[in-house]
């Protein structure tokens, strides 16, 4: 078995938590619960507005037992400060701490991935492991949007920031939603657009020859508007589309030809 690809992941950032608290406190803000946390386990959730929409994505790392109670949320670093003064805004007066960390954020995908220090990608199996510790690199962060792409999951750049519900970003599917948790920030609507059925519009990937579209190009079905274009690269990119019209005809985006790439762990019928 090969060694895996270990990829430093810079538009990432960590939080650390602790306090008596600190359980308690997030498993009433995120979609993930946190209470059934163990050390060394990672789970995936998101913070929503009140409204429902994702403002912040995250994973939850329980820090080992020689650590003390507490966790790490690895964040977008780009939105560290502002999600900081969020938790702040929300803390009142729960006992908990929350610091900013330097630790590194890896992703340690394709070989071999196993060993100390690594917390499983709950979202799929394929996307390997993080780790927060400063063993070697050997791939820079696109060779790991590469990967993720390839796999058919989208990510922050596709989902922006007050402009998706968690469902059309697949995070019900990817482990990233606990329906049976309790309340959370937004959590009427999540639950709700679930129980209805009312899941009009997902992501998914699309192929195509030569470079992407520009983000937020039109997708066609025959004239009928389908969706946009996200992120991506030659050849592949994520697209918002409605589930309705994907197969009402030729697809295109901008004049070209696009096809829909549904990943394996994603359901004919979402």
């Amino acid at each position: 078995m090969s060694s895996p690809t270990v990829a430093r992941l810079t538009s990432r950032a960590v939080i650390a938590v602790s306090g008596p608290d600190w359980r308690s406190f997030l498993q009433g803000l995120l979609t993930q619960d946190v209470e059934t946390l163990a050390p060394g386990e990672l789970r995936f959730a998101g913070l929503l507005t009140p409204q429902g929409k994702l403002l912040h994505d995250l994973f939850v790392a329980g820090t080992p037992e020689e650590m003390g109670d507490g966790a790490l949320l690895d964040v977008q670093a780009a939105q560290r400060e502002a999600l900081l003064q969020r938790l702040a805004m929300y803390r009142l007066r729960a006992k908990v701490t929350l610091e900013a960390s330097d630790r590194p954020v890896l992703a340690v995908f394709g070989g071999e991935v196993a060993g100390e220090g690594l917390y499983a990608d709950p979202r799929l199996p394929a996307l390997g492991a993080r780790a927060y510790d400063d063993r070697p690199v050997t791939a820079d962060e696109d060779a790991y949007d590469a990967h993720r792409l390839a796999l058919g999951v989208p990510g922050p750049t596709d989902w922006g920031e007050e402009r998706t519900y968690p469902i059309e970003a697949d995070f019900d599917l990817m482990a990233g939603i606990d329906f049976k948790k309790g309340c959370f920030v937004g959590q009427e609507t999540t639950s709700r657009m679930k129980r209805r059925g009312t899941i009009k519009t997902r992501m998914l990937p699309i192929t195509f020859e030569g470079p992407p579209p520009a983000f937020g190009a039109e997708v066609l079905a025959g004239e009928l508007r389908a969706g946009e274009v996200l992120s991506g690269r030659d050849g592949r990119a994520m697209a918002l589309l409605r589930l309705d019209r994907i197969e009402s005809g030729p697809l295109t985006v901008e004049g070209r030809p696009v096809a829909v790439d549904r990943p394996s762990w994603l359901p004919a019928v979402s």
